[in-house]
């Protein structure tokens, strides 16, 4: 299942004994393309604090009550260590929440997400499969230069999408998949050149980010953009879609 990052921007989120807050943000990997982390709201409840959770912590979601229940107590939340809002993650600051979580971290051995591992029942076709590929290739690079490259989704949020040759629009959302919390797709906003029109296109067409100058980097061109089927939100996203886009972009997709 296929979230918009948009949508899901402003659950509340349940510990075991009570609320806690609301998602305000997601943290992501700029290399794997995986959330690594909700930023979490907690609002009154403890002074406008922000925390952060891995998504393997959420139990259960109720999308008809924008709810995310998680595998945590309010006391364990609340004596979690501060993050700086005003600054980026660090690799230091991400050791001491797991630490105190006694949580083995995702730039370990193997495959991991968050502190309970790898979701992986009932996933099928090569997105699920290529993110494994991305996070096994990022883990070594990790391990060495202790890099934890996280970005925040809000940020990227209207960063201007370039093309080979040229500007083609803007980053409007995220579709993330539920299964294994990786960003599946970018929607682009293209109304400055075709109007009314928006645009799926996969991370994996995606060069770079550049932070400086607010850019995401295409391996393709505006054309080839401009002749891509438009993104329509009532159609579901299925593997046949997903075989569909990729191969129109050159990618390969390899089924499970």
């Amino acid at each position: 299942m296929l979230w918009n990052a948009s949508a899901v921007k402003g659950y509340a989120i349940e510990a075991s004994d009570g609320d806690i807050g609301t998602v305000s943000d997601f943290l992501f990997d700029d290399s794997s393309w995986l959330i690594r982390w909700l930023v979490v709201d907690t609002g009154n409840w403890l002074s406008g604090r922000k925390v952060l959770l891995p998504p393997s912590v959420s139990e259960r979601v109720y999308a008809r009550d924008r709810v995310f229940a998680v595998k945590l107590t309010k006391q364990q939340i609340k004596d979690s260590p501060d993050i700086a809002a005003d600054q980026p993650v660090s690799r230091q600051m991400e050791t001491h929440i797991y630490d105190y979580y006694g949580w083995s971290p995702y730039w370990g051995t193997g495959f991991y997400m968050g502190g309970y591992g790898y979701l992986a029942g009932g996933v099928a076709g090569s997105p699920y499969l290529e993110s494994r590929r991305r996070e096994e290739e990022t883990a070594d690079a990790r391990r060495r230069d202790g890099d934890p490259h996280l970005r925040s989704i809000e940020a990227v949020s209207g960063y201007h999408i370039h093309a080979s040759d040229g500007e083609i629009g803007h980053v409007e959302d995220f579709l993330l998949e539920e299964a294994d919390w990786s960003i599946r797709y970018l929607v682009v906003d293209t109304k400055n050149w075709w109007p009314a029109k928006k645009v799926l296109v996969s991370p994996r067409s995606a060069l770079e980010i550049d932070w400086s100058d607010r850019l995401v980097n295409l391996n393709v061109d505006r054309q080839k953009v401009k002749d891509g089927p438009a993104y329509d939100a009532s159609i579901t996203i299925d593997p046949s879609y997903d075989e569909k886009l990729l191969t129109y972009y050159g990618i390969k997709w390899v089924a499970a």
